[in-house]
């Protein structure tokens, strides 16, 4: 008997019911939509023909069907970004900041599509999907946010012997077209939060949807064009992620790449991409610790919330739990009481607060970490099973710091619970990973905060929270080359969409 037997469930498939305003980019073919590319401002299907399915998670249908772009396509979108360039960078700063402000309402209006989409797309409940197209209108509304990192600088040459009777102008341009790749676990808040810094500092885009969950990108792609965004500036390209990829890393006419996604492709775009800028994110294995004062009613609250929130497809989700030997047992018991509680099914189901992952893979994948944990002496003391793309809401205890899920990304759905004796050691353990994207600690003393927060290896430390990264107005981003190299958030993205001019002047 598997635990899905029991669980919350609709009888009805899932299903994408677009309304006419998305019909250029999601023409009706059969029971489903078919999406379409954009290039160069006209939506048309793959140069071959080529189509592939959009599958749900949450029970197998088909909800889409998707162009297969082949090489000729992707080199039509480079094209096309490349003749767009000139255009609109000439276009004043202040109408592409009125244009972002028109497709947040845009995005207002369609809002419940957006919803419906991601939850059909990637079985995420209705609030997760409401949040993440939430946080997308928003970070569109706060476009001028990001424009505030766009000024020059006067530098007076007589400082400087051989400056004697020049000054320098130092300018912002933007690098020129952005390939913007984004992951499955946001698929529309990731994607726009890599377009919109990009379009904002005067950038052409190319950009990949994951092929796991294509829509949201593309009826985004919609919004901005009936916005008033002019041919070429955004071309969307749906297809296989590694050829297409590894083209636009290499492609001498995509300026910068932004990338969030797993450490082994990011690893690999950076061979390829060769010394041209690069945003990546990637990889996370975020340690909370918890010490012997922490308010374990409330740290128990937001580890759970941070390890099983998205059904732990996040990477600031909490990897490990690392507490103090003192409080471990009087921890264990609230979290396997609270845990019991996050209920796993169909998530348009009510009461529902644990998805599906995104396919049976990841599932398994999951799983191997669980059996990995297990083999080495962890105890399961809630969940630990897998069926299909769902995964139970687990806890493991007493796990041994040599086991697998100690050290590498979870996404899913699994509280790790390891034994330390004091800060000191937890954070040791905590350095000793290989990733340094975030990280947590959970105490009363000021002191003890502090001293975590500056010896732990990571972009970004929550005191008495779990990780989460929200629309970006607190710049975030990996310390060791497997989280990645660059900022993300309001302001600190467009850094990474310009480079630095310098124009030197008679004084």
């Amino acid at each position: 008997m598997s635990f899905l037997d029991s669980a919350p469930r609709l009888d009805r498939p899932v299903s994408v019911d677009l309304p006419g305003f998305f019909a250029r980019a999601a023409a009706p073919d059969g029971d489903v939509p078919c999406l379409r590319l954009l290039i160069g401002g006209e939506w048309r299907d793959a140069g071959s023909g080529a189509t592939f399915d959009v599958v749900s998670p949450i029970d197998g249908s088909v909800i889409a069907r998707a162009p297969r772009a082949d090489r000729d396509d992707v080199v039509a979108a480079i094209d096309a970004a490349r003749e767009a360039r000139a255009g609109f960078r000439a276009q004043p700063a202040a109408e592409r900041l009125e244009l972002c402000e028109h497709a947040a309402g845009i995005v207002a209006e369609h809002l419940d599509t957006f919803v419906d989409v991601i939850v059909a797309d990637l079985g995420k409940t209705p609030s997760q999907a409401k949040s993440e197209a939430n946080a997308t209108r928003e970070r569109l509304g706060l476009a001028r946010e990001e424009v505030r990192k766009i000024f020059g600088e006067y530098l007076p040459g007589d400082w400087i012997p051989d400056t004697l009777g020049k000054s320098g102008i130092v300018l912002r341009e933007p690098v020129g077209t952005v390939a913007a790749i984004g992951p499955f676990n946001y698929p529309l808040f990731l994607a726009a939060s890599k377009i919109i810094p990009a379009l904002a500092a005067g950038n052409t885009v190319v950009a990949k949807a994951p092929s796991d969950d294509p829509l949201p990108l593309v009826l985004f792609a919609r919004v901005l064009e009936e916005a008033g965004l002019p041919d070429g500036v955004l071309n969307v390209i749906t297809g296989p992620g590694g050829e297409i990829g590894d083209l636009l890393a290499e492609h001498d006419d995509i300026s910068m790449i932004s990338f969030t996604g797993s450490t082994a492709v990011g690893r690999r775009i950076a061979r390829l991409a060769g010394p041209k800028p690069m945003h990546l994110e990637l990889g996370g294995n975020a340690a909370a610790v918890v010490l012997a004062d922490a308010d374990l009613e409330l740290a128990v609250d937001k580890t759970l919330t941070g390890a099983f929130k998205n059904a732990g497809q996040r990477c600031d989700a909490i990897s490990r739990v690392l507490v103090e030997d003192s409080v471990y047992d009087a921890f264990v018991k609230r979290a396997v009481d609270e845990a019991a509680e996050w209920t796993v099914g169909d998530p348009r189901a009510d009461g529902v607060q644990v998805g599906p992952l995104v396919n049976a893979k990841a599932a398994e994948a999951v799983q191997r970490l669980v059996a990995d944990a297990t083999g080495r002496g962890a105890e399961v003391l809630l969940g630990g099973e897998a069926d299909g793309t769902y995964h139970q809401p687990t806890v493991l205890g007493d796990v041994s710091p040599e086991a697998e899920i100690v050290w590498e990304e979870t996404f899913g759905p699994v509280l790790t619970l390891v034994r330390v004796s004091d800060l000191d050691a937890a954070i040791a353990l905590a350095n000793r990973s290989r990733y340094g994207l975030d990280s947590a600690v959970f105490t009363t003393n000021l002191d003890q905060a502090w001293k975590a927060a500056h010896a732990l290896e990571c972009g970004m430390v929550h005191v008495n929270d779990a990780p989460a990264h929200g629309v970006g107005h607190f710049p975030f981003g990996g310390f060791k080359p497997d989280s990645g190299i660059g900022r993300e958030g309001l302001g600190y993205s467009i850094d990474e969409c310009t480079r630095i001019k310098t124009v030197v002047m008679p004084a």
